[in-house]
């Protein structure tokens, strides 16, 4: 069957408790995605459409990732609904660096908070160029306009900083729970003269689809199912998937034969960019490869780095970084610890410049050029070459430290 509408993949980010869950579940509702049935009672009906695991229940807060499906005009959807929890920034990462757009939930009453603007700096170092800003919660502000506009000055200012034009960016005032502004204007936001959420989401400029690079599917997971075989799953970044095709899987060095594809159990013959895909693969076995690994084809196989020159930017760390520190990088799906070998030049992180050639340490706010050994074989490209597999984040003592892109692979297997 043929795919008819441009797939985007859509993050919800933002503060813990500032309602993401709520929204992506009440427009699911407004969007005939799921039904009035599947709510659950009470105040938090909506939420729990996305936090489907027992323990976020128990806990009342979103962990992994949640993958829904909605259709609107234009666009058909898949909402990865970003943790906002500090201990789940890991899985933030994965979910906003699958992301065409990005849609960052504000709470009205509280403003801006400490991940409100992690998760803006992170989104837009991993590759996020276009972000929709929900002020939510505006019924407990009595609607007030007032307070929508301070707030909306004061976040034009924040995703300044990182290169968002405040111009380009709709700010809309929403209440997740009573559903304002959601897909229909709200009457109780007269002031408001602006887009509904649903209208924005299909304002954004269609993603670009990379398929004149070569293949280069991330896996997420790895499933045996009876009478089909090894099924990875991932999301396509660069190139075409296509059936009868050879790929490799690196690290993992193994090779197979694509047999079939599906995208939400529908079979494809080939899948392009942004496609999730499970796809059975001839040759190879379950446990031969795991999430992390990255397939392409025999031809073109993916980049292993035993070395990599990169760029960085120190988001921030309590002390500071020096040669020898090993954090784990987060690149694709992949997690691996990896060792500072040398600072190469600090930079002036507003320009980019040269300022300071082998510092002796990096603290948080500096940006520098640093060479980078992984503890065990990883893939990552060169920025240039493959931007969309060129991007990482580094963790340590359970946040987020920095964030950078690899610039040059230079012991490659």
């Amino acid at each position: 069957m043929a795919k008819e509408k441009t797939h985007m993949n859509l993050a919800f980010i933002g503060h813990v408790d500032h309602g993401k869950s709520t929204l992506v579940g009440h427009l699911l509702l407004l969007e005939g995605a799921i039904a009035e049935q599947q709510l659950d009672e009470g105040e938090d009906k909506f939420r729990f459409v996305m936090d489907k695991l027992g323990e976020e229940r128990e806990r009342g807060v979103t962990i992994d990732l949640a993958h829904a499906k909605f259709d609107t005009q234009k666009y058909e959807y898949t909402v990865v609904d970003c943790p906002g929890h500090r201990d789940f920034v890991k899985n933030m990462i994965t979910g906003a660096s699958q992301a065409d757009a990005a849609v960052l939930v504000v709470a009205a009453n509280d403003g801006i908070m400490p991940q409100t603007k992690e998760h803006i700096f992170l989104s837009r170092t991993l590759g996020i160029n276009q972000l929709i800003i929900a002020i939510n919660k505006m019924d407990v502000v009595d609607y007030s306009e007032d307070k929508f506009n301070e707030l909306k000055e004061e976040l034009g200012a924040l995703i300044s900083t990182v290169g968002f034009k405040p111009s380009d960016v709709p700010f809309i005032p929403v209440s997740a729970f009573e559903g304002d502004n959601i897909s229909e204007k709200s009457s109780n936001t007269p002031w408001y003269k602006g887009n509904t959420l649903v209208q924005e989401l299909d304002a954004l400029d269609e993603p670009d689809k990379p398929v004149d690079l070569p293949l280069r599917l991330p896996i997420q997971d790895v499933y045996s199912i009876t009478g089909v075989g090894t099924v990875p799953v991932g999301r396509i970044e660069t190139g075409i998937l296509k059936t009868a095709e050879n790929i490799a899987f690196e690290p993992a060095g193994v090779t197979g034969e694509v047999k079939s594809i599906e995208m939400h159990h529908e079979v494809l013959d080939k899948a392009e960019p942004g496609d999730n895909v499970g796809f059975n693969v001839r040759g190879v076995g379950k446990n031969d490869i795991k999430r992390g690994d990255v397939a392409g084809t025999t031809q073109n196989p993916p980049s292993v780095a035993k070395e990599f020159k990169a760029q960085i930017v120190v988001l921030q760390h309590p002390g500071v970084m020096t040669v020898g520190y090993t954090p784990v990088f987060h690149a694709h799906t992949a997690q691996v610890a990896c060792t500072f070998l040398s600072l190469d030049v600090k930079l002036d992180p507003a320009t980019g410049q040269p300022k300071e050639e082998n510092p002796d340490f990096l603290k948080t706010g500096d940006a520098a050029l640093v060479t980078i050994k992984p503890t065990k074989p990883m893939v990552i490209e060169n920025i240039k070459e493959i931007p969309h597999m060129g991007r990482f984040a580094i963790r340590d003592m359970g946040q987020t430290v920095a964030a950078g892109m690899c610039i040059d692979i230079t012991d490659a297997k």
